[in-house]
């Protein structure tokens, strides 16, 4: 199935099916938004960094960095040359809404670079923002600058270190930012130490008055109860925003009430000029935008102490 809000065109991704699936199985196939090399694509770059293998896939204008998983490649960021301000990924055109409940940020943190789609992004929309973006790994920093466009500016820094360390060594020194965006994924899912109660206690104490947090996730494993107990205990409501089709999801809350729907209505109307050339189309992203409780209320809040490698030895 084709990934929705998409431009038909023979260079468009397919993404998995929903499936509700054990986390193995669905690590070893379709997770992420992360997709094996589609046929007759030439990997055009290939290094081992001390995290992963990295390889630049390419078919036609569209371009792929991918992380080597066990046996396979799974795309972790894309750009599409001919339009390459178009966000390939529905998880990316999803972060986006984090505009609508806080349309000018001024200070953004972003966990995990990829290609530097996000980043490239918001410094297009918000020139005059500041955003700090955490890379764990040096190497895909300097693919992101060879290949994708990506580069640090005045109001652009990158960090190559661990997203948890960094989080921490900001809370101390009391930084406060408007955007956190959670973005960092190992090629097979998020971190076992960035899901965690903790960590969101941690991240949440860098959220300014009315600072909104993104989360890129999935639906698609047995950790879905447990992913929203934790953000449920630590944030409380939060917007759960699921496109089924493809497995994406993305946790939207604030440091704060979260607004009513007319002004998201409203906002989305002022900003979708904006966003256009990235693919983003605000009438269809908030018929996904929910406070819905899906989850069992009952699931086990992850912690330090209890993580995904705990879920799966139990299974």
């Amino acid at each position: 199935m084709k990934a929705i809000f998409a431009t038909p065109g023979p260079w468009l991704i397919d993404y998995p099916r929903r499936t509700r699936a054990p986390l193995a199985l669905v690590c070893a196939g379709a997770l992420l938004a992360i997709l094996a090399a589609p046929a007759g694509a030439r990997i055009i770059h290939q290094e081992r960094s001390l995290y992963s293998t990295i390889l630049i896939d390419q078919q036609g204008p569209v371009m792929c960095l991918q992380f080597s998983v066990r046996r396979d490649q799974r795309n972790q960021s894309c750009i599409n040359k001919r339009r390459p301000q178009e966000m390939v990924f529905v998880y990316a055109r999803m972060v986006m809404t984090s505009l609508l409940l806080n349309p000018d940020p001024e200070r953004i943190l972003i966990l995990g670079l990829g290609g530097g789609t996000l980043p490239l992004a918001f410094n297009e929309l918000l020139p005059q923002a500041e955003i700090d973006v955490v890379e764990i790994d040096p190497a895909v920093v300097r693919v992101a600058r060879e290949f994708f466009g990506f580069a640090p500016t005045e109001k652009v820094d990158v960090f190559a270190q661990d997203g948890r360390v960094f989080v921490k060594r900001a809370a101390h020194r009391d930084e406060n930012y408007d955007l956190v965006i959670l973005d960092a994924f190992n090629g097979e899912y998020i971190p076992e130490h960035l899901m965690t109660r903790e960590f969101l206690q941690e991240v949440k104490s860098l959220l300014g008055h009315e600072a909104v947090l993104v989360a890129n996730t999935f639906s698609i494993s047995d950790l879905y109860d447990h992913e929203s107990a934790t953000y449920a205990d630590v944030f409380g409501r939060f917007f759960n925003l699921r496109a089924d089709d493809t497995g994406n999801r993305v946790i939207i809350t604030r440091n704060g009430p979260l607004p009513p729907r007319e002004v998201l209505e409203q906002r989305a109307d002022e900003l979708q000029p904006r966003v256009e050339p990235y693919g983003v189309d605000y009438d269809r992203l908030l018929g996904l935008m929910n406070m819905e409780v899906d989850w069992d209320t009952e699931a086990r809040v992850l912690t330090d102490q209890y993580s995904p490698a705990n879920l799966l030895r139990n299974d």
